[in-house]
């Protein structure tokens, strides 16, 4: 046991759909397993599971999936909360501190369908639902004969939907499929060439408050450090840009013979037909500074290109 958690039990802030519960339920054990500690869940409904019929973009931005967690930290009815990493604005408020990132699940975007194998398969015309700028800009780029459509709720919630009939295909994170056990509902991963995660996508971040010192302490210990300095440069992109989900950008890190390798991408949700602006940069961090260097390069990339003239 981490002597600094000797004799302390633990309360975990989160969601309660079925995916967030997956996820609260892994770092429970995690945290069972390698620190010794006891572990109970704190089941949350937050704003952005209660709105569904408008997009996140217009309701306050992905923030609403978080408020209510922080809350609960904040007057120690949780300890510590469990987020999909996508969801995390790129500056947490005073207080907080992301303490820890697991090792990243399958990063890329899935293609869903009951009755099409690709996107490529799909008829002109097709309904794709997604409510996700950054899909919607990267699909326009890639078939602009399709319709794409508003899709919300949890990732059950979208399943149903497709099922009943509402979309021909629809596009979810493949790592929130895999976790639940239903990988065999992806018909095609979407190669990252094709179409470019969200920062953050397919990790797990634990969030604290700032001043809990001997909690961060221990869970830095969980900590995957690929896959922390990695979306370090992912989230330094976003925040240079003033990344929100009103805002149709992608940003995807990965290790190649021990360069951490960056792209990025941007597109105009003004016009989701517009053509994307691409950038990329690459180095050998070492530090949380120098993998956020790597992202400032390729926000510098992205605004020699114009985008100032891609953010509303």
């Amino acid at each position: 046991m981490t002597p600094s958690l000797a004799g302390r039990s633990l309360t975990i802030a989160t969601r309660e759909s079925r995916l967030a519960l997956w996820q609260a339920e892994h770092v429970k054990a995690l945290l069972e397993t390698r620190l010794g500690v006891t572990v109970t869940l704190l089941g949350m409904t937050t704003r952005g599971d209660q709105i569904l019929d408008r997009t996140l973009s217009k309701v306050g931005g992905k923030g609403l999936f978080v408020k209510e967690l922080e809350v609960a930290l904040e007057e120690g009815r949780a300890d510590l909360a469990v987020h999909s990493l996508k969801d995390v604005p790129m500056d947490l408020p005073d207080g907080f501190a992301l303490a820890a990132v697991l090792e990243r699940e399958d990063p890329r975007d899935a293609f869903v369908s009951n009755r099409h194998a690709s996107l490529a398969a799909l008829p002109p015309g097709a309904r794709v639902g997604t409510s996700s700028l950054r899909r919607v800009v990267q699909l326009a780029a890639l078939r602009p004969d399709l319709t794409i459509e508003p899709l919300r709720g949890n990732l059950d919630t979208r399943l149903r939907k497709l099922d009943e009939g509402g979309y021909d295909a629809i596009v979810l994170a493949a790592a929130g499929l895999v976790r639940l056990g239903l990988a065999e509902r992806i018909r095609a991963r979407f190669e990252p060439d094709e179409m470019l995660p969200a920062a953050g996508q397919g990790a797990l971040g634990i969030e604290v408050r700032a001043d809990d010192g001997a909690l961060r302490e221990a869970l830095a210990t969980l900590t995957d450090r690929p896959t922390w300095l990695a979306v370090h440069a992912e989230r330094a992109v976003s925040r240079g840009l003033g990344g929100s989900c009103s805002m149709p950008l992608a940003a995807h890190a990965w290790w190649q013979d021990g360069r951490l390798q960056l792209d990025a991408a941007l597109g105009d949700a003004r016009t989701p037909t517009r053509t994307l602006l691409h950038a990329a940069a690459a180095g050998v961090p070492t530090d949380t500074a120098a993998a956020e260097a790597i992202g400032a390069a390729a926000v510098d990339a992205l605004k020699a290109q114009g985008a100032a003239g891609y953010v509303a």
